[in-house]
């Protein structure tokens, strides 16, 4: 039995699909099963991360678990969850972050970082999966795209390797489900790096209309497109995309070293999610 977090979420529920198509016995932790629209043959069961006491139910029985975790909005609780998990399940498969390491301490990456040493100080079986930026992102310019057929945007030239959805839960999978991955770090990406602009013109082309890149200032941004975030916040996305302009993300076949597939390209997602981006 493998216990998945998250599963309502675009990876998660890819997870679960993943799992049963293999024959795989499946339980979903939700914190509300009245809500959740997860497929036949799914065992579901209320629960709250944030909430270790609630898990007793979710964990029973449970051989390995998938955890996303809620980051930052969880992490007070997190010591706690570690340990009732780590105490009654064998291995963890962890979705974690690219740019992850023993030195960070802030942020979104320093929640992934903290939760990376609890679960391996707690004596369980792990492993870490690092993905980059998830194609799924670009969902945030589905309701330009709707309206008005643009992407307004910082640094279009920022050249990224946006990895699928079902490529990051295919990785998981095969950690769950096979041996030899304890104690591995999985950084894996997409199969190509383009820019921003080219992610709006295959999403153009995946809905069969052009989709033109407005690039906006970053101070624009911070008025508009980033008002109400932390300002740490807004200078670390403003500085990541900056920066890829001049270093574009890397590129890693790890996808299909691990699965035996090619990762998925942008264009893929793209037709994939055509309807997120159709009026």
């Amino acid at each position: 039995m493998i216990l998945v977090t998250g599963a309502t979420g675009r990876v998660g529920g890819s997870v679960v699909s993943q799992l049963l198509d293999k024959g795989v016995p499946v339980r979903a932790l939700v914190r509300d099963p009245q809500r959740a629209a997860l497929p036949g043959g799914v065992q579901v069961v209320r629960g709250d991360l944030a909430d270790p006491a609630s898990l007793g139910p979710a964990l029973e029985g449970v051989d390995s678990v998938f955890l996303v975790w809620p980051t930052l909005t969880a992490d007070h609780a997190a010591p706690q969850t570690i340990t009732e998990i780590a105490q009654r399940v064998q291995r963890i498969v962890y979705l974690s972050s690219n740019g992850v390491s023993e030195d960070t301490t802030d942020g979104i990456l320093g929640s992934h970082a903290t939760l990376e040493r609890l679960i391996e100080d707690s004596g369980v079986e792990w492993t870490f999966l690092r993905p980059g930026g998830f194609a799924a992102n670009t969902l945030a310019w589905a309701e330009q795209i709707r309206a008005e057929g643009v992407v307004r945007w910082v640094y279009g030239d920022a050249r990224r390797a946006l990895v699928h959805e079902r490529d990051i839960a295919a990785v998981g999978v095969v950690a769950l489900t096979e041996e030899g991955h304890k104690g591995a770090r999985y950084t894996f990406t997409g199969p190509e790096s383009i820019t921003q602009s080219e992610q709006a013109q295959a999403i153009g082309v995946a809905i069969g209309r052009p989709v033109r890149f407005e690039e906006i200032t970053p101070e624009d941004a911070r008025q508009g497109l980033f008002a109400g975030l932390p300002p740490q916040l807004v200078d670390d996305i403003l500085a990541a995309h900056a920066d890829m302009v001049t270093r574009p993300e890397p590129v890693t076949d790890t996808v299909q070293q691990l699965t035996g597939t090619p990762a998925r390209t942008f264009g893929e997602w793209a037709a994939d999610h055509a309807a997120d981006f159709t009026p």
